[in-house]
């Protein structure tokens, strides 16, 4: 058994009765005397039917929202890591440049003796 399941599991045990609750089905049961009153049930489903698909309707809108706001700081964060890099790079180059001629001039001072 992998090692992070048991904490995986810990975290998640205290939250499924909510998980549990909130996916059960909401809408009207039918109940046995449903034979007489189909057509109001029938009736009260679809406007709880439609309700809940606008209701849906609302919280895709906002997922979307806020997927769209975080792709949007995702690629501000990922324009000025590419920019630190950049730098880094340069700032990199620049070091070996220095060393190196360090390294020359170390050997001309040998070599010249």
């Amino acid at each position: 058994m992998p090692a992070w399941l048991i904490p995986a599991l810990k975290a998640v045990l205290p939250h499924l009765g909510t998980v549990v609750s909130a996916a059960a089905p909401v809408f009207t049961r039918k109940s046995a005397d449903a034979a007489a009153n189909q057509m109001v049930l029938l009736q009260q489903q679809v406007t709880e039917l439609q309700a809940a698909a606008s209701a849906n309707d609302a919280h895709i809108k906002e997922l979307a929202l806020q997927i769209r706001n975080t792709v949007e700081v995702l690629e501000q964060g990922a324009a000025l890591a590419e920019n630190r890099h950049r730098q880094n790079f340069l700032l990199g180059i620049v070091a070996l440049i220095v060393s190196v001629t360090a390294l020359c001039a170390v050997l001309f001072m040998l070599l010249a003796r």
